[in-house]
C-alpha cells in the first residue's frame, strides 16, 4: 500500500520560507512523477508544482521564481522549497504520487503565512 507523508508545514511571516517534505513508501518512488498540490478554505485544490522521473518540472503561475520542487529518488522523498511566502500561500499543501493507474495522496501539512 502506498503511502505518502508530508511535513515541514508551520506558521511564517510574510517574506519567510519553509521547506516541506514527502517520504513515499510502499512502491518504488523514482519511475512516477510526483506533484505538490494546496487546497485554501473555500477553494478548489490546485497545482503547486510538478516533478517528472528524470525531474523535469512545471509550476504554477503563482510558485514560479519562488518555489523550487525536487525530489531525492534513494530517499523516496520529494521536497517544495517555498521562498517569499505570501499571506496568499496559506494552505493545506498536499503531494501526490501519479501513476499510469492511480493517483496517491498524502495527508497534508498546513502552512500559514502572516502578515
Amino acid at each position: 500500500q502506498v503511502q505518502l507523508v508530508e511535513s515541514g508545514g508551520g506558521l511564517v511571516q510574510a517574506g519567510g520560507s519553509l521547506r516541506l517534505s514527502c517520504a513515499a513508501s510502499g512502491r518504488t518512488f523514482s519511475p512516477y512523477a510526483m506533484g505538490w498540490y494546496r487546497q485554501a478554505p473555500g477553494k478548489e485544490r490546485e497545482l503547486v508544482a510538478t516533478i517528472t522521473t528524470f525531474g523535469g518540472t512545471i509550476y504554477a503561475t503563482s510558485a514560479r521564481g519562488r518555489f523550487t520542487i525536487s525530489r531525492d529518488n534513494a530517499k523516496n522523498t520529494v521536497y517544495l522549497q517555498m521562498n517569499s511566502l505570501k499571506p496568499e500561500d496559506a494552505a493545506v499543501y498536499y503531494c501526490k504520487l501519479e501513476t499510469a493507474n492511480n493517483d496517491y495522496w498524502g495527508q497534508g501539512t498546513q502552512v500559514t503565512v502572516s502578515s
